[in-house]
């Protein structure tokens, strides 16, 4: 499958360089990769990085709030 994915860009890149004037290559294949990229919801790695770190923060809260609970419980019996 990745291989014809690449194979579609390369095929719309070359188009692209083939149907444009020199001065629009660079805009032509920014918005042609950044809808390829939309496509295969592909983010960017900095966005994926701050997630990461939000999740592993509420991944420790989560576990700090069953600790709780369960020291609370342990507690009232």
């Amino acid at each position: 499958m990745e291989k014809t994915l690449f194979d579609d860009l390369s095929a719309r890149i070359n188009e692209a360089l083939r149907n444009s004037p020199a001065q629009d290559i660079e805009k032509n294949l920014r918005a042609l990769l950044a809808s390829w990229f939309d496509r295969m919801d592909v983010v960017m790695r900095e966005d994926f990085d701050v997630q990461r770190k939000l999740l592993e923060q509420a991944q420790a809260k989560l576990a700090a709030l069953e600790k709780r609970v369960s020291e609370l419980e342990q507690a009232k019996k």
